[in-house]
């Protein structure tokens, strides 16, 4: 990152992102949870039992790397090492988002990953979605069965718990949210009407070489392993599961 937000910086694009969360139902009540990095061992997160719908600046809490409260009156997040697991892992992410997206946790809860390669735009931007192995919330199991995803996605699914979002900054973190929500809506719909019909992996080489920098997306999705994988080789229809 070339420059950190300052606290005031910080502090207002989350309560921003947070109502974005929830008044996109990506939330509700006092779930989830968000964090932005304000320095090179400082970091600003939501507390705990506040709902992001109604977050004020004066709410966050800042910490350092090691999760030790250096500023603000809540609690943080129970979240939290999660949070700092992935900055510590991930020097080139600026802002952690964890949300219960509705659609995309039902696929967590289904054990389904959303690693089909059929929108272009996902394809792009955000590449293959994952499930990460289930974890127990607020303990150590979490971060230490997330990080080996962590390192190489931005996008993951948390199974039987939501979805996680990685940006530069909270917008974009955000964004990667609305993302993941609004493919599994798409998928979760063409599997409903009977058939998920993926790119070939000729139509996957053409999309990545528009782009200015022809790798894939971080997520390591490219021609075409995910394909192979997901559908059992080659381009066949997925039925909806029974």
């Amino acid at each position: 990152m070339n420059r950190f937000p300052s606290p005031v910086e910080g502090a207002a694009a989350v309560v921003d992102a947070g109502r974005r969360l929830y008044d996109k139902g990506l939330v509700v009540s006092t779930e989830g949870n968000l964090s932005i990095r304000i320095g090179p061992n400082r970091f600003l997160t939501t507390p705990a039992g506040v709902c992001k719908g109604t977050l004020r600046d004066w709410d966050l809490v800042t910490v350092d790397g090691a999760g030790v409260k250096r500023g603000g009156r809540g609690t943080p997040s129970t979240e939290l090492p999660l949070h700092l697991a992935i900055y510590a892992a991930r020097p080139d992410v600026g802002a952690v988002v964890h949300a219960h997206p509705p659609t995309a946790t039902g696929f967590a809860v289904a054990g389904v990953p959303l690693a089909q390669c059929v929108l272009p735009e996902v394809l792009l931007t955000v590449g293959t979605i994952p499930i990460t192995p289930y974890g127990t919330p607020a303990t150590g199991e979490l971060p230490e069965r997330v990080i080996p995803t962590a390192r190489i996605h931005d996008a993951f699914l948390l199974k039987n718990h939501g979805a996680v979002a990685l940006g530069a900054n909270v917008l974009k973190a955000f964004h990667v949210m609305e993302m993941i929500e609004s493919f599994a809506k798409i998928l979760f719909t063409a599997r409903m009407l009977g058939r998920v019909d993926p790119l070939s992996p000729e139509d996957v080489r053409k999309l990545l070489s528009l782009k200015e920098d022809p790798s894939p997306p971080r997520s390591g999705c490219g021609p075409c392993e995910t394909c192979t994988k997901c559908n059992g080789g080659g381009r066949k229809k997925t039925p909806f599961p029974a």
